[in-house]
């Protein structure tokens, strides 16, 4: 399946356009992330720990996408778009979403 954030594949005709698709993923940080990312805050770094947990929810998200295109019988997914939000009451959880168009090309 190709994803791709622009609004037409170069080099390809789209033959046919199925509508909007979309992947959600909502994944907690756990206490231990949490206290650890904010030692790093204070003495400076990357936090990776939050950094793996972005990258496992994007990925899921836009895996849930393709899957949900490959079943309308579309070979790509354009005009992808990922919006990443904090849910819960105290914004420990993070919500991913990954949307597009189904499409077929030739």
């Amino acid at each position: 399946m190709l994803l791709t954030t622009t609004n037409n594949i170069e080099g390809k005709k789209i033959a046919q356009y199925y509508g909007i698709v979309s992947g959600e993923t909502i994944i907690g940080a756990n206490v231990f992330k949490d206290f650890f990312a904010g030692i790093r805050d204070i003495v400076g770094g990357r936090a990776g720990s939050y950094e793996s947990v972005l990258r496992e929810a994007k990925e899921t998200a836009l895996q849930e996408m393709s899957q949900q295109a490959a079943r309308m019988g579309a070979n790509a997914v354009i005009a992808v778009d990922l919006d990443y939000e904090t849910v819960g009451g105290s914004g420990s959880m993070l919500m991913v979403t990954a949307a597009g168009t189904a499409v077929r090309y030739e």
